[in-house]
């Protein structure tokens, strides 16, 4: 009578492959291989909220091998809106590149306020959500 275990086995409910070690089944599991993106500013903000903030949907994620295609999708998507914003707030502010060379404190000073602006309708929209 031959009482070994088999090495490998599979749950026939769930499909998981097993491997014994020792005394014990342990699940296959691997993460899928992910693509390698290179994060800017809005992809590591929104990296940041996910770990601190919706750590179940991060999981979930990381898990289904999504996280790194949601985390581009953010990034590129903030890059244009606040792109898009920042020309919407430089109508409205009758801000024209010719004030560069006449009033170049005002330009700089408005710039950066229309800036932060945009950042800020980003951040609620696509970030911290």
């Amino acid at each position: 009578m031959n009482n070994e275990l088999p090495k490998t086995k599979i749950d026939e409910r769930t499909g998981i492959e097993y491997h014994l070690e020792g005394d014990y089944y342990i699940p296959n599991l691997a993460i899928p291989k992910q693509e390698k993106i290179t994060l800017n500013k809005y992809g590591r903000m929104r990296l940041e909220y996910l770990k601190e903030h919706k750590k179940a949907e991060y999981t979930i994620m990381i898990m289904d091998g999504t996280l790194n295609s949601h985390l581009k999708e953010i990034q590129e998507t903030a890059r244009n809106r606040v792109e898009q914003i920042i020309n919407q707030l430089k109508e409205k502010s009758n801000l024209i590149e010719d004030m560069k060379n006449t009033d170049m404190l005002y330009w700089v000073g408005t710039m950066n306020s229309i800036k932060t602006q945009a950042e800020e309708i980003v951040f609620s929209e696509l970030i911290y959500v």
